[in-house]
């Protein structure tokens, strides 16, 4: 079976990562399916932005949760990505509608325009000042189009144990991933999942840990995992049949699992 290909936080090996940019080339790239983080503004609007401060991708020292959406919306996020631009006469112009911050809201709006199936991996960042509101305005969003029961397109994912119970109450027909990142917090996670809920463990603790790898492909549950940006790393996650790989690399994968 062929793994789905998940753009973690869109084509970003090429593109600044949760630009509209990033998204749009990996939908372009073939993926079926987008990953991104959300985060809480201090005026309740979920954007697509990993970290909690703005330093590494928007170069200012504030945190997402203490502005608003207007003020996030005059940072430029995408020139990071290649500091050199400005001296290469061949660089594309910048884009603001393409660079600038992405709300979850018009990420869906552009997944729903698409004339294909595309799913979204939506990961809730924890801990964060806001707690169980992230939850609850991610259900809101979703329901507003039609994505909060059985048949969305969407999946949330988190390490937080806490927040994917409340996302089940929230949402109890949603898709639910447990992000795991150490191989030895598996024995404490095993006991208290959910039926259902997939397994999602990150590819370095599955390369550094075979048995744990075994024991989480002996489950029966389904196994998505992240980053996924090597053929050896892809191979290991082919023998395992995994249902989907996520990967800063989307073009790239398609064409080794199409080779």
């Amino acid at each position: 079976m062929r793994p789905q290909v998940v753009a973690h936080r869109g084509a970003s090996s090429t593109n600044a990562e949760h630009t509209l940019g990033a998204y749009v080339e990996a939908i372009r790239e073939g993926a079926g399916a987008l990953e991104c983080d959300v985060r809480l503004t201090a005026d309740g609007h979920l954007v697509c932005v990993h970290d909690r401060d703005l330093r590494r991708t928007a170069s200012t020292r504030g945190l997402v949760s203490t502005m608003e959406l207007a003020d996030l919306d005059q940072l430029e996020f995408a020139s990071w990505k290649n500091p050199w631009a400005t001296l290469d006469d061949e660089a594309p112009d910048r884009d603001r509608d393409y660079d600038g911050v992405l709300t979850l809201r018009r990420l869906l709006e552009t997944v729903a325009s698409e004339d294909r199936p595309i799913e979204v991996a939506i990961e809730t960042k924890h801990p964060t000042r806001y707690g169980g509101l992230v939850e609850r305005r991610l259900v809101e969003t979703l329901a507003d189009f039609g994505w909060a029961g059985a048949e969305s397109p969407v999946r949330v994912m988190s390490f937080s144990y806490v927040a994917l119970q409340r996302m089940q109450r929230l949402a109890p027909d949603l898709r639910l991933v447990m992000l795991i990142d150490k191989a030895r917090h598996w024995p404490v996670l095993k006991p208290v999942l959910e039926p259902g809920w997939i397994l999602g463990p990150g590819i370095d603790a599955l390369s550094r840990h075979p048995k744990f790898a075994g024991r989480l492909a002996d489950t029966g549950r389904d196994v998505h995992v992240w980053t996924v940006n090597t053929h050896d790393q892809l191979d290991l996650c082919l023998d395992l049949g995994v249902e989907a790989v996520i990967t800063d690399r989307p073009s790239e994968v398609l064409g080794w699992l199409g080779g």
